[in-house]
């Protein structure tokens, strides 16, 4: 239930680059908007500011002193340069000092000294509940001991409206940008994830398979970062097929080694109804021999298993070799063999102890099943700096010849030496696959009498 909920809460890939790809430039687009209207307003104000100016200069050039009095003829032309659609309001004034000449005398006076000489200076300010632009400027004139000063006011109109135009112009031209944007990013993001759905693709099709296909995915070229999801995925697949081989490999050897014993135990069962007194040592011989059977092949299948990690111990080997001794004492004594360990005070190694336990165990059970009565067994643990550590079985049987050492660690071997024996064959198949999880390694040894199997775990070696 709460997968289901999380599928139905989680957003499309698509969806998701496309809001990671859209966001940035939204933003993007607002901050270039505010920087677009704050550079119009300058740019209006300046352009503005620039014909307010030449018009102030146009009327402060016709002022003049004629028999120690100051004239003034406005000309038409510096208003005309003010003219505009929006039919801004004009205001001026030219006053003496402090007194006011002509023009609208409750215009704003400036302080006098703040003024600059014969350069406009630009202000807003507030006249008749409307919001103005004041160029104003101070000149000197011979004979005259008060400066000029000249005012030229133009209500804003004229500049909001052009401000309003440019920056409705940026809005629309950023809108189309983000509009032609997002009409080719949804295209592009097809193209771009057309290998991921060639991947989902290749993936789904081995549903419609009647028998599980777990052979590495068959999707083309495939970019970088897709790469190594195939690869997980074909590595997953392989782990898979290794373990279902393996089930399927146990299932056939559970069926094949079992039909014996239990076709064993039927007749027996079957005899034993009728009366016959031997038929219930039968049955319990054939029924340690179906134990023992369905052990090994259950320790088989541990060692073999695959994905999974044994935790890594500090074992101590002597420990673990005198510990398989005391569970094999009896069948040792039973068997007529004596049983000698021979190991240091100490001799660690970093690995998995039920692992070595289980190989030590098979090579005494082979060690002690495969000898002869009134023979001996030697368990030798060492250990040094330049070898590493190791524990050998060594016993003094018949051996094997070359040929049977070779096929020695196949499943269900049987040799000359296991005549008589009631071994399943799997001893030696579970002691190769355990060393190989443990990252040790095996080495035989024709002991002449006997075999000589040693387990050598090397400095650096791997355990898993």
């Amino acid at each position: 239930m709460a997968t289901e909920n999380a599928q139905e809460t989680t957003l499309a890939l698509r969806t998701r680059l496309l809001a990671t790809m859209l966001a940035p430039l939204l933003v993007i687009a607002a901050l270039l908007g505010l920087a677009g209207a704050t550079l119009i307003a300058d740019v209006v104000r300046r352009g503005n500011d620039r014909v307010l100016g030449g018009a102030l200069e146009a009327v402060a050039e016709t002022v003049e002193v004629e028999r120690g009095q100051v004239t003034l003829d406005l000309p038409e032309a510096a208003f005309g340069m003010l003219e505009n659609s929006e039919r801004d309001n004009i205001y001026y004034r030219i006053a003496v000092g402090e007194k006011a000449l002509t023009g609208y005398a409750d215009l704003s006076a400036p302080l006098i000294a703040d003024v600059p000489l014969e350069m406009p200076r630009f202000r807003y300010e507030r006249y008749k509940d409307q919001d103005i632009r004041i160029a104003e400027m101070r000149r000197e004139l011979p004979g005259i001991e008060a400066p000029v000063i000249v005012q030229l006011a133009e209500t804003l109109d004229s500049r909001r409206a052009l401000r309003r135009r440019l920056i409705a112009l940026l809005v629309l031209g950023e809108l189309m940008l983000i509009g032609v944007a997002m009409a080719l990013i949804r295209p592009a993001l097809g193209w771009s994830l057309r290998p991921l759905a060639q991947l989902g693709n290749a993936v789904a099709a081995r549903d419609t398979r009647a028998t599980p296909d777990l052979s590495p995915l068959q999707s083309g070229p495939l970019p970088a970062e897709l790469r190594p999801l195939a690869d997980a995925f074909d590595r997953l697949l392989a782990r898979l097929d290794s373990a279902t081989s393996g089930i399927r490999r146990f299932t056939a050897d559970a069926s094949h080694q079992m039909r014996t014993p239990l076709a064993v135990l039927k007749v027996q069962v079957a005899l034993a109804r009728r009366g016959n007194p031997d038929a219930l040592g039968e049955i319990a011989t054939a029924a340690d021999r179906l134990e023992h059977l369905l052990t090994q092949l259950l320790a088989l299948a541990r060692a073999e298993e695959e994905g999974f990690t044994p935790r890594r111990e500090i074992v101590d080997l002597g420990e673990v070799a005198a510990a398989v001794i005391n569970r094999r004492i009896n069948q040792a004594i039973g068997a007529g063999i004596d049983v000698h360990l021979e190991a240091p005070l100490q001799a660690t190694v970093k690995s998995h102890r039920t692992l070595i336990f289980e190989i030590l165990s098979n090579l005494l059970d082979n060690a002690i099943r495969y000898n002869r009565r009134g023979g001996t067994v030697l368990i030798t643990v060492a250990s040094d700096n330049v070898c590493g550590s190791s524990i050998a079985v060594e016993d003094d049987g018949p051996g094997l010849s070359e040929a049977e050492m070779a096929r020695l660690g196949e499943r269900f071997a049987r040799f000359s030496t296991a005549r008589g024996s009631e071994g399943s064959g799997l001893g030696f198949a579970i002691v190769r696959s355990a060393a190989a999880r443990l990252g040790a390694s095996l080495h035989l040894v024709d002991a002449k009498p006997g075999l000589r199997v040693t387990l050598t775990f090397r400095d650096g070696a791997k355990s898993v």
